[in-house]
């Protein structure tokens, strides 16, 4: 067989069959995150630009994340309640003015300031994202989906991160306007090509047992996946805030940065899609266990890299391995246990766990650096990971409870195979 038609044969494995509706979301997925140029460079923009310290700048990236773990809850909330379309363009109609006005901030309380608007902006985007496409996709389809997702955020993201650092070496507030005018097109996508795929209510929905944040927060299964999730969230936060200071302290300039941080992004651009083919029927706990192992242990070897940029690049290389192995793995885990009437709140209850993340993971890896060093910081990056492994093992060694009548439409968590 020809090599050509075995490429065409791959890819309508991996790319076809999905609904149109989902196209256009990754489209906008796409050019949102081509233009997503500040967030990967904010602590260097403080640090670096404008002088501030390294607790100052972890201070500003956890008001970020404190506005997105505000705004995951409120987006799943409104994702169930006014639709998956409206929420969207309002998050992201707010994140495009919040993020020009950051670029022009002056002061540590107004940068703080505008910058937890941006994160309470932004972050309303992820659980009607996330909702469309367990809307859309057939379960069956919804790790492939996942997969070509992430694969768009990636592919924006490293294609941003180059340009970022050569766009940085001129001025920083071309980064942040250049962020704004991307997310107001990605807004119009939106608009004129994805329509309100919230599933109607059915008189069985009407009348049954209201669905609220509570019943979430019962599902103690779930609420366990959450919990471990977010142990290695705060590891892949520090990539996005210390990574970025630590190499700045080492001397490497804001270019390299970008290259190194980009690297993350090329690789999963290259491998994602056929590292998840390769995947399909493999047991999902050893999967989980694995993917946090490697993405901690990555984190850890940090400590060793000195000063040198190709030291940093390598240890992206083993993190990023286990971030493809993981992302679509714990995306269509969420969606499967997802019940159709309450699938922002579980989307945002899963996206709360990166934001608080996002929130607690900057200020402490910022002070542990300030006054513990590299080797605290990335030590402590191996053993969340070492932690997050081993309750993922422990978790799927417990049996699946019955899901409950009222909120189950798509069975219950299943981490083993």
């Amino acid at each position: 067989m020809p090599v050509p038609q075995r490429l065409r044969v791959s890819l309508s494995e991996t790319a076809g069959g999905l609904p149109r509706q989902f196209w256009w979301l990754w489209i906008s997925t796409l050019v949102n995150r081509i233009g997503g140029f500040v967030v990967p460079f904010l602590a260097l923009y403080l640090t670096a630009d404008r002088g501030y310290s390294a607790a100052y700048a972890g201070l500003v990236a956890s008001l970020f994340g404190l506005g997105s773990a505000i705004a995951a809850i409120g987006g799943g909330v409104l994702t169930d309640r006014i639709g998956r379309r409206p929420t969207l363009l309002a998050a992201q109609l707010g994140t495009a003015v919040s993020m020009a006005v950051l670029g022009f901030a002056d002061g540590r309380t107004a940068i703080a300031v505008v910058a937890f608007l941006v994160g309470l902006a932004s972050n309303a985007s992820r659980p009607a994202v996330s909702a469309i496409i367990a809307d859309v996709v057939p379960a069956e389809d919804r790790t492939r989906a996942y997969s070509l997702n992430y694969w768009a955020i990636n592919l924006g993201f490293g294609v941003s991160a180059a340009l970022a650092g050569l766009i940085a070496a001129h001025g920083y507030l071309t980064l942040f306007l250049l962020d704004a005018v991307s997310t107001l097109a990605c807004a119009v996508v939106i608009f004129v090509k994805i329509p309100e795929t919230k599933p109607a209510a059915t008189a069985v929905d009407r009348s049954g047992p209201k669905v609220g944040l509570g019943t979430v927060l019962r599902d103690g299964r779930f609420m366990a996946v959450v919990g471990i999730n977010l142990l290695l969230a705060l590891i892949v936060q520090q990539s996005s805030s210390t990574l970025a200071i630590d190499m700045g302290l080492a001397g490497i300039p804001a270019s390299q940065y970008g290259l190194v941080v980009g690297l993350n992004g090329l690789l999963i651009v290259l491998l994602q899609l056929p590292l998840t083919r390769l995947m399909e029927g493999r047991n999902r706990t050893a999967l989980l266990a694995v993917s946090v192992l490697l993405i901690g242990w990555g984190f850890g070897l940090t400590m060793f890299a000195g000063s040198s940029a190709v030291f940093y690049a390598l240890t992206v290389v083993v993190w990023t391995v286990g971030e493809m192995m993981n992302a679509p793995t714990m995306m269509a885990l969420v969606a499967e246990h997802s019940p159709a009437r309450a699938r922002g709140r579980y989307q945002g209850m899963y996206s709360l766990s990166w934001s608080l993340a996002g929130f607690l993971g900057p200020l402490g890896g910022g002070l542990l650096l300030q006054y513990g060093g590299g080797t605290a910081v990335w030590g402590t990056c191996a053993a969340l990971g070492t932690a997050a492994a081993v309750g993922f093992l422990l978790l799927g060694r417990r049996p699946a409870p019955e899901p409950a009548a009222a909120t189950a439409d798509t069975g219950p968590v299943r981490v083993g195979a």
